[in-house]
């Protein structure tokens, strides 16, 4: 009988440790319903003390404990610029940090020596005209891998959906709740310097590259072009020798003919330079009108950038404040 009431005991506290586990998940967000909306920014301009990394979005978490131990009562931040499906894990390129102010407000003078004595850094971003954004309660530490999870698929299908260059990835941790905002103009503005240097690094070597190709592609073009007017040159030597050689009398008549195809040449060229002129009017022509093609260029570009967060649903893990 004490055997039965013994194991009663113990599946009521394995009953009681699955609820009482259940429910922490519950709280932490389990079944929050995320939307995802475009519109007005939630947070007006900031200046932020942050650090900045080149690795694992996993890494985040000491970056974020190193500003909580700082100074507690402010907000934290993280800016992520890759995507971490696209981009490799020791590749993509973060800031993590806090907020020491916002709108109109300036940081103390205390604050900003005090965060840089411990190696941050201080910037300010603007604020954002449009962002696309969600948010996920932040009521545990949990509720933080749960928000990776949950709403950074959602804010992908939305982004993909309506073809929005929506870009990077800001976390903002305010009170009780979770911002995800993602600009959708000037995203450049929301850059730190370092960040601005590596893409600036990263544009020059790819041009270096391209011009490199190009000058490959060039040197083989004109070898080619260069060994097949020698052959050409030789032949027409040869055959020059041979007929001299062999029909001496006719030449003249074959100079008569040469003239007659010179000329008939140089009409030739008459009519391939006036269909030039005509190019280069269809040129000026579309000349005037190339500002209508600027928006196109910039799509493209900002296409490159928008693939480090456009892919598929996004899963990334992160630590933990």
């Amino acid at each position: 009988m004490s055997d039965w009431v013994l194991l009663g005991l113990i599946a009521a506290l394995v009953m009681l440790l699955l609820l009482t586990v259940f429910g922490f998940v519950v709280y932490s967000g389990l079944f929050t319903e995320v939307v995802v909306s475009a519109g007005s920014p939630p947070v007006g301009n900031i200046t932020l003390a942050y650090k900045f990394r080149v690795g694992a979005y996993g890494e985040s978490g000491q970056l974020f404990t190193d500003g909580c131990s700082i100074s507690s009562k402010l907000c934290s931040i993280g800016v992520y610029y890759d995507n971490p499906h696209t981009v490799p894990p020791e590749k993509c390129r973060f800031a993590i940090g806090r907020i020491l102010s916002e709108g109109d407000a300036k940081p103390s003078e205390e604050q900003i020596k005090r965060f840089q004595k411990y190696g941050f850094k201080i910037f300010s971003f603007p604020a954002p005209s449009h962002v696309v954004m969600a948010t996920f309660p932040f009521t545990t530490p949990l509720s933080i891998h749960l928000a990776v999870n949950r709403v950074h698929p959602a804010l992908d299908t939305y982004i993909k959906e309506r073809k929005l260059c929506a870009h990077p990835r800001i976390e903002i941790y305010k009170e009780d709740r979770i911002y995800f905002v993602c600009p959708l103009a000037r995203q450049g503005d929301f850059y730190v310097p370092e960040m601005k240097e590596l893409e600036r690094k990263s544009r020059a070597a790819a041009a270096e590259a391209e011009d490199s190709r190009t000058d490959i592609t060039g040197a083989d073009t004109m070898s080619e072009t260069s060994s097949i007017s020698m052959e050409a040159t030789t032949d027409s030597r040869d055959t020059s020798v041979a007929t001299s050689i062999l029909l001496p009398f006719p030449a003249s008549r074959g100079r008569e003919e040469a003239d007659n195809r010179s000329e008939h040449s140089y009409s030739e060229s008459g009519a391939s330079g006036s269909s030039f002129e005509e190019l280069d009017l269809e040129v000026t022509g579309d000349g005037e009108g190339a500002p209508g093609l600027l928006p196109d260029v910039g799509c493209v570009g900002n296409q490159e950038v928008t693939d480090k967060w456009t892919k598929e649903p996004i899963a990334a893990e992160r630590g933990e404040e």
